[in-house]
């Protein structure tokens, strides 16, 4: 509710991918972006309408395919130049090459002695990655 909070722009719910099975939020710049170009098992209709605007979208996935165990994923659409290589919170995060997303397995924050506080350094500093690297106007987006 914190890392939901901060944010005046538009936001979705958070939100359930049966395709998928994980838990999102997503943020939204306001800009356009590019025409998406699909994905594996999905219409191309529905990724085009999915990411017809900027987005940095978060959440938790159970784990499967290129990602073996749970874990919260962070990932901005399109990814804006340096995203991948933007310092990024706890130490323990890391960037998935395979998936194109942030990754801070499930371990890492149910093993924290402040688990929120642990998992919220990760919400914001990916969405800082994808704000800052860019250029979302974050002064009229975020709650001062």
């Amino acid at each position: 509710m914190k890392f939901r909070s901060r944010f005046i722009g538009k936001v979705s719910p958070i939100h359930f991918f049966w395709g998928a099975f994980d838990l999102a939020l997503s943020r939204f710049s306001g800009r356009r972006a590019p025409t998406h170009p699909g994905a594996p098992n999905c219409g191309v209709f529905v990724m085009v309408e999915a990411y017809s605007h900027e987005v940095s979208s978060c959440g938790f996935w159970p784990g499967g395919g290129l990602v073996d165990n749970p874990a919260f994923y962070s990932y901005s659409y399109p990814e804006p130049q340096g995203f991948k290589d933007y310092a990024i919170q706890p130490r323990e995060a890391y960037y998935h090459t395979g998936i194109s997303e942030f990754l801070l397995p499930y371990d890492i924050v149910r093993s924290s002695s402040s688990p929120a506080e642990v998992l919220l350094s990760f919400l914001q500093s990916t969405y800082e990655a994808a704000a800052t690297c860019g250029g979302w106007d974050r002064q009229a987006l975020e709650r001062q």
